[in-house]
């Protein structure tokens, strides 16, 4: 099985070097695929860079900043393996969680898997209650508009069996991309499944990019995909 990790990227260069580092160290046979969704920091050098390292590393770009989704997109297009991971450049969520995402699509049970931060993971950060508390209600209109019963809808974390992620045609630009993805999901009758991941929430002082407004992005995306798309 071959994995291919999607990574949106913008303006992450204190800790993009170090989120590599720790998906390389994962023993799957892999391929990278980054989206610099036109960063100004020090983060294309640095994939450059990356890209010379690793024979598994392929990157594109976006010359100017259009979303999370929009990258998502991009990568898509440009995926070759059997499974298909999305992965956030910043540290928040710990790639040795990967077995555990991979262990319900290898064993033949599911075609999605979900980390959820909300069904114990070995550790999680105390952090923001707004945003704990925006997530779960998110995920509870969510879980209203598709039937699902998810825990965390707005999860980084998601895994595809390869069939499924080229299915899913995202149109959402920013966060909105995560209901889209699960409306789009439950729309298809996949196979869905959640496990435990561990989290290291950071906060807007770090580098957090995630507003308040979106999470009325995220409730519009919720009526177009589930409701009206």
């Amino acid at each position: 099985m071959k994995l291919s990790i999607l990574i949106p990227v913008l303006n992450e260069e204190a800790t993009l070097g170090e989120i590599i580092e720790q998906v390389q160290r994962v023993p799957y046979e892999k391929e990278l695929v980054i989206v610099d969704d036109g960063s100004t920091d020090a983060t294309p050098t640095q994939l450059a860079e990356l890209e010379k390292r690793y024979d598994n590393i392929r990157v594109f770009r976006h010359e100017t900043n259009m979303g999370k989704g929009a990258a998502l997109a991009t990568a898509l297009k440009h995926f070759e393996g059997d499974v298909v991971l999305i992965q956030d450049a910043d540290l928040e969520y710990s790639p040795d969680d990967y077995p555990a995402l991979l262990r319900p699509i290898e064993e033949g049970h599911a075609d999605v898997v979900y980390g959820s931060r909300f069904l114990g993971g070995s550790y999680g950060r105390v952090h923001l209650y707004h945003h704990y508390l925006g997530n779960r209600l998110l995920t509870l209109f969510s879980n209203l508009v598709t039937n699902l019963n998810l825990t965390d809808m707005e999860t980084c974390y998601k895994a595809f069996r390869a069939d499924i992620a080229r299915r899913l045609d995202l149109q959402s630009k920013g966060f909105a991309v995560e209901p889209e993805i699960t409306c789009k999901v439950a729309k298809m009758k996949a196979r869905i499944y959640e496990v435990p991941v561990r989290y290291a929430g950071r906060d807007y002082s770090a580098g957090k990019k995630i507003r308040p407004r979106d999470g009325l992005y995220a409730i519009w995306a919720l009526l177009r995909w589930g409701l009206l798309g």
